[in-house]
C-alpha cells in the first residue's frame, strides 16, 4: 500500500513535512482571510500552473523540483508545530538548537524523498471536497481526493489550525486514514530510542533521504510490514 501512496504523500503531506523550518518564508497579506478550503484550491490550482506543463524540465532538475514545492506549499503550512509534534515527547527534552536542526534536516530529507512524486502530477488531480462543518481553530480538516499517477484515486486530508497571527496554516496531513504526523513520530521516537537525537541528526544531516529511507524500513518491520 505504501508505494502506491508515494504520489499522493508527495503532493499533499510534501508540504506539511517538506520544508525545513528556518526556511519559513511569510505567506501571501491575503492568506490571513483564506479558509482552510480556499488555502487547499489555491496550493492545487499553484501545481497545476507549476507542474502539469514542466514535467520533463524539472525531470531533470530536482532542486527545481524540490524549490516549487518549498513556493507552492511551504506558506501555507505550520512546520514549527508540525515539528513539535513529530518529536513528540522528545521536544520536551530536546534543546531549541536540537528542535531546529532536526527540523532543518529531518524536512531536508523528506523533501528529496518524495520529490519526484510531483513528476506523475497532472492538471486537476487534487479535487477539493466542500468542507462540512464549523471552523475550529484548533484543528479543521479540508478533505481531498488525489488521483494518482497509476489510475488509483486516495482520500487526502489536510489538517489545519489557526496561528497566532490568523492565518490558517495545515500541520498534518491524513492519507488514507494515516497520519503521516504520527507515523513518522513513531518512527522518530524509535530511532532516538536507539541512536539518540543527536545522532539521529547527524545521520539525517550527512545521509538525508537515505537514512529516512533506512528509518522507515525498520519502522515497516517493527510494525510487520
Amino acid at each position: 500500500m505504501m508505494r502506491h501512496l508515494a504520489f499522493a504523500i508527495a503532493v499533499a503531506f510534501g508540504g506539511a513535512l517538506v520544508a525545513p523550518a528556518f526556511a519559513q518564508q511569510a505567506a501571501p497579506q491575503a492568506a490571513a482571510q483564506q479558509t482552510p478550503e480556499q488555502v487547499v484550491q489555491e496550493i492545487a490550482h499553484q501545481l497545476d500552473t507549476a507542474v502539469a506543463g514542466h514535467k520533463a524540465e524539472l525531470q531533470q532538475n530536482r532542486e527545481k523540483l524540490v524549490g516549487i514545492i518549498n513556493q507552492v506549499f511551504l506558506p501555507h503550512f505550520d512546520v514549527d508545530y508540525a515539528a513539535i509534534l513529530v518529536l513528540g515527547q522528545h521536544a520536551r527534552e530536546a534543546t531549541p538548537d536540537q528542535r531546529t536542526r532536526f527540523a532543518k534536516a529531518f524536512y531536508n530529507s523528506i523533501t528529496h524523498r518524495y520529490a519526484e512524486g510531483l513528476l506523475s502530477y497532472t492538471n486537476g488531480a487534487v479535487k477539493v471536497l466542500p468542507f462540512a462543518g464549523d471552523l475550529n481553530a484548533k484543528r479543521s480538516v479540508v478533505r481531498t481526493q488525489v488521483a494518482t499517477g497509476d489510475g488509483k484515486t486516495v482520500s487526502v486530508d489536510f489538517v489545519f489550525r489557526k496561528t497566532a497571527s490568523g492565518e490558517w496554516k495545515a500541520y498534518d496531513v491524513v492519507i488514507e486514514g494515516i497520519s503521516y504526523i504520527t507515523n513518522y513520530r513513531n518512527q522518530v521516537d524509535a530511532e532516538i530510542r536507539k541512536v539518540g537525537l543527536d545522532q539521529l541528526i547527524k545521520n539525517l544531516q550527512t545521509q538525508g533521504d537515505q537514512a529516512l529511507k533506512a528509518m522507515e524500513q525498520q519502522g515497516g518491520k517493527a510494525n510487520g510490514g
